[in-house]
């Protein structure tokens, strides 16, 4: 994902949310519905959500310092993380107690012209918004489906923008209908249910988002179309004959680091070996450009050792079978 591409969806959907709070939160106060209400919170949620990403990508833009030689690229996850918290506490938990209340002690919808007028104004703009996520998103998700585009993307803020304007206009859907409800049997627990519904659904979304940003935390290896560009960079045929084993890892969106031990001929000079590995760097930089800090160590490929697999423990310096992350 590029980041000017995950900056315009942000500020699309900052810029929706901001407007679209601001009126909804004005048909509650004439009208008293609390769906209205959820939906308000929910927008503001969302709008501090996306100040949060724009914060995130500028701390992760700060150089490498001796206390974080690997610079601050996950500084993206960290302020995604952070998204998932704030739509689960500040969005779903409030809306399903605004609605609990609701369901107790119901009251009719007054001004009903109000919230119905804003529902109708907040799906067109979340619409909006969704369809510029989904424009920004089409270059980076590729062939993929989006269920995979949102599950391995290793940029957060897309996905993130993505499900966030999707729970958006489902949301306004429940509150739609659920105001609709309470204003066609002036029955105000409708009004309630449907806050319930749209509490439920952020929950859901938090929920996945949580998950979807604590692998990142954790750290994910390269794509497996990259581990192969990768592999297909490092072995020449000469020197380097073929790869030990290799480990990669995602120190942010676009930085990769990847460490591998290789096979070399056991007659080779240093001089040679040393030339071969600045040589297969340069490869690995031009198949894979996000891969900016590599070490490869060299070393004679022993069947007998890589049969037994790899023993840290016991043999921390001994090669092991090839693997593929």
């Amino acid at each position: 994902m590029s980041a000017s591409g995950g900056t315009r969806a942000i500020v699309a959907a900052l810029a929706a949310n901001l407007a679209i709070a601001v009126a909804k939160f004005v048909a509650f106060l004439f009208s008293g519905s609390s769906s209205m209400l959820a939906e308000s919170v929910h927008s503001v949620a969302d709008s501090g959500n996306q100040g949060l990403l724009l914060l995130g990508g500028r701390k992760a833009r700060r150089e490498a310092t001796p206390q974080h030689p690997f610079g601050y690229g996950r500084e993206r996850y960290v302020y995604a993380f952070l998204v998932s918290i704030v739509l689960f506490s500040v969005g779903g938990m409030f809306a399903i107690y605004e609605g609990y209340e609701k369901i107790m002690h119901p009251h009719a919808v007054k001004d009903w012209y109000w919230p119905i007028g804003v529902l109708v104004f907040a799906i067109i703009a979340e619409s909006f918004s969704f369809r510029t996520a989904i424009k920004e998103s089409n270059g980076p998700r590729g062939n993929r489906s989006w269920k995979e585009f949102i599950r391995h993307a290793k940029a957060p803020e897309l996905p993130v923008v993505l499900l966030e304007d999707l729970g958006a206009l489902v949301g306004l859907i429940l509150a739609l209908g659920g105001v609709g409800l309470a204003i066609l049997t002036g029955n105000g627990v409708w009004d309630g249910i449907g806050t319930v519904c749209i509490g439920v659904l952020l929950i859901v979304i938090a929920l996945v988002l949580a998950a979807e940003t604590k692998s990142l935390l954790l750290g994910e290896a390269a794509g497996a179309e990259d581990v192969e560009k990768i592999k297909a960079a490092l072995v020449d045929g000469r020197t380097v004959t073929r790869i030990i084993h290799m480990r990669t890892l995602h120190l942010g969106p676009e930085e990769l680091l990847v460490a591998t031990k290789v096979a070399v001929r056991h007659d080779d000079t240093a001089a040679q070996i040393a030339e071969a590995i600045n040589a297969a760097e340069d490869r690995i930089r031009t198949a894979v450009p996000i891969a900016r800090v590599i070490y490869v160590e060299p070393d004679i490929y022993s069947e007998t050792a890589a049969a037994a697999g790899p023993d840290p423990a016991k043999s921390p310096g001994g090669p092991g079978p090839e693997l593929d992350h």
